[in-house]
């Protein structure tokens, strides 16, 4: 394509602005393209459906007819080629607009943002501390508790029910002497003391044996269903049976029924081992996560809010995108979540602040120290990312760009400088919560976990 960049003049806010002629040539061949295309779409008196002469198409809906499709057609790639002319690398999208037109080509505008001068000063060491990481004998025994419920198994038992009893039911509900909908159910398995029906059901329960039989007088709650608010009903209540909880006994016998070991200790011993790296790997996120908003802190740059809006944007693609490949529809998260598209969008232009301020932070780290990636650091990283996602180091190198790899690489070993440069302070005492990414953006819930867990939280 020829072009002709007319004018490239800097702005405030970090835009460059480009002037960028579209030759007449390049604009005659691109109308001739869309007159093809859409003269089977046209019919005039006296021609037959799609042969009526671009000429008198143009006599008769204007000489224009075809210019935006034509240039809709053209700018990307002037666009594009004007940049790699200039050398200029945007950091979001431009603001376009048409200057001229005519049959000697057109002209365009392009408002473009790029990445603003930052620097940083202090950033060595950070009096941040790491949180120390301790495992007790009742930790231990917590983490044990999964695998004691697990093999536990419900037993009938003939005696009175107790609270952490099921309680095996059939109830029916009535409001006024009539039964109200939802209100009725047979061999219902409840666990007294669950909390799982209305405040003041289960309790009343407590007591009763197999085959006894009880009217139960509830009162719902105010913030309950329309129908059922502040009503006072009546449940007629059977008990089938009770069954109580029977754990297993906990020996050597337990750990190979439950584990690959052949000895309780051995399986306390690697529960113990698991845990402390769960709760070391959070304790690193989270002492990652305040290294990097320490950054952020120090970080002296007047960011382009069109920069944060394209993240904002990238963000909302990427999490719609897992929402869909996870099989959740949009609207159905959202509902779940309580949320608007407004609220997610909110959400993701905090987290896009807070993306482009770190990424800006450890790019001036790394441009302070004069950080330097070499070959071997970029073939180590498409080796990895060949394994971490089961493709050939060929295929990777397709997929990615290695000029943002090196990037990143250099974010990454600014970061590990930082870090180890922390004076840090007495380490607080607690359970803790990899990637320069992660740290970056933000610990984030999976999507579909989210709903689920409120989906959960609102059934209970």
């Amino acid at each position: 394509m020829n072009i002709n960049i007319v004018s490239n003049e800097k702005k405030e806010n970090s835009a460059i602005e480009l002037v960028i002629q579209v030759s007449a040539e390049d604009f005659e061949a691109a109308i001739n393209r869309v007159y093809n295309r859409e003269k089977k779409k046209i019919m005039l008196p006296g021609f037959r459906k799609g042969k009526v002469p671009r000429k008198m198409i143009e006599r008769v809906y204007g000489e224009n007819v075809f210019y935006e499709d034509a240039m809709e057609e053209t700018y990307p790639a002037a666009y594009e080629q004007a940049l790699k002319e200039t050398g200029i690398e945007p950091v979001a999208y431009p603001k376009l607009e048409i200057q001229e037109v005519g049959e000697d080509g057109y002209t365009f505008k392009a408002l473009v943002t790029v990445k603003p001068e930052a620097s940083i000063k202090d950033y060595k060491g950070l009096p941040i501390a790491k949180a120390e990481v301790n495992v007790t004998d009742e930790d231990i025994a917590e983490e044990l508790k999964v695998y004691i419920n697990r093999a536990s198994r419900l037993v009938s038992v003939d005696r009175e029910a107790r609270e952490g009893d099921t309680a095996v039911i059939d109830f029916e509900g009535f409001k006024d002497g009539v039964a109200f909908e939802g209100g009725k159910g047979e061999n219902y398995s409840l666990e007294l003391g669950s909390g799982s029906f209305v405040p003041g059901f289960e309790e009343q329960i407590v007591g009763m044996k197999a085959g006894e039989e009880k009217d139960i007088d509830i009162t719902f709650p105010e913030e309950y269903t329309p129908e059922l608010a502040g009503a006072a009903v009546v449940f007629k209540v059977k008990v089938n049976e009770v069954k109580e909880t029977q754990a297993p006994e906990v020996d050597d016998e337990f750990a190979k029924d439950v584990s690959e070991f052949d000895t309780l200790e051995e399986f306390k011993k690697d529960l113990g081992e698991k845990l402390r790296q769960r709760r070391q790997d959070q304790a690193d996120r989270e002492f990652e996560t305040a290294v990097v908003d320490a950054l952020i802190e120090k970080l002296e740059c007047e960011v382009p809010e069109a920069m944060v809006e394209y993240r904002a944007d990238q963000m909302m693609n990427d999490y719609t995108a897992r929402l869909q490949n996870s099989g959740i529809p949009v609207e159905d998260y959202l509902r779940i979540m309580g949320l608007t598209m407004e609220d997610l969008r909110a959400q993701s232009k905090t987290a896009a602040e807070r993306a482009v301020k770190s990424a800006l932070a450890l790019e001036a780290v790394a441009d302070a120290e004069k950080i330097e990636v070499t070959d071997e650091d970029v073939n180590a990283e498409i080796a990895r990312l060949a394994q971490e996602y089961s493709l050939s180091e060929e295929k990777i190198r397709e997929t990615v760009n290695v000029a943002d790899v090196m990037k990143d690489l250099a974010s990454q070993k600014a970061l590990e400088l930082v870090k180890s440069s922390v004076a840090g302070e007495k380490p607080a005492k607690k359970s803790a919560r990899n990637s320069t990414k992660k740290a970056a953006e933000g610990e984030e819930q999976e999507p579909e976990q989210q709903a689920q867990d409120a989906e959960e939280s609102k059934a209970e």
